[in-house]
């Protein structure tokens, strides 16, 4: 498999993996992704679909890259297009399930999607297209502040996900467990599905280009 068929391959195969490990958090209800928080709440107060907030929420996040100057990619724009519009009938798929579901199963639920979800960042990131939304948000700010990525991933997460709970959004053990658990997973799976690029074959792949989510 050439090169460019590789990238494309993963950015496609990761974007959709990413979806649908976002809605199983969703649908286990234990807590969501840090994003996801504030984009239930909107959710649940707009009447909007989630799929339709998380692609809304994209939109204005790439927008806050222009004082930023940060460039999209065409992994960017993807990743707004591609998560935004499987998410919902991801959800719609879950939903067919038993309700309500035995813990066990919705623990299972968080643990498998939190690992799909490292191995869908690892695969798009990987895929050294473009960042996600958020991603840019985070290292637009991080090379205009001077912080650490650190300081700034935290701030902006704890910021989205007391907005996202003040208007109902789930918080719970799933959020610190994804919290605590998709970065040295992303960083295991980010080592060995980044492309080689002609430019940059030695190069060592980029801990921090794990995305805040997305």
């Amino acid at each position: 498999m050439t090169a460019p068929v590789r990238r494309a391959t993963q950015l496609l195969g990761g974007l959709v993996l990413y979806a649908a490990s976002m809605a199983l958090l969703v649908h286990a209800g234990l807590g969501n992704m840090p994003w996801d928080v504030l984009t239930q709440g909107i959710s649940r107060h707009t009447g909007l679909s989630f799929g339709t907030v998380t692609l809304l929420t994209s939109v204005v996040v790439l927008a806050c890259w222009i004082p930023l100057r940060q460039r999209p990619g065409v992994g960017t724009v993807a990743n707004v297009l591609v998560i935004g519009l499987l998410v919902d009938p991801f959800l719609a798929g879950l939903d067919r399930l038993p309700d309500p579901l035995p813990l066990a199963v919705r623990i299972a639920m968080v643990v498998v999607g939190i690992v799909l979800n490292a191995l869908a960042t690892g695969l798009y990131v990987g895929a050294c297209l473009g960042p996600g939304p958020r991603d840019g948000l985070m290292t637009g700010l991080v090379a205009r502040t001077g912080r650490s990525v650190r300081l700034v991933r935290t701030s902006i997460e704890v910021l989205v996900v007391a907005a996202g709970w003040a208007l109902g959004g789930t918080v719970g053990l799933a959020t610190v467990a994804y919290a605590v658990a998709v970065g040295p997973l992303v960083h295991v799976f980010l080592s060995r599905l980044t492309v080689p690029l002609p430019s940059a074959v030695d190069a060592e792949p980029e801990p921090t280009a794990a995305p805040v989510t997305r």
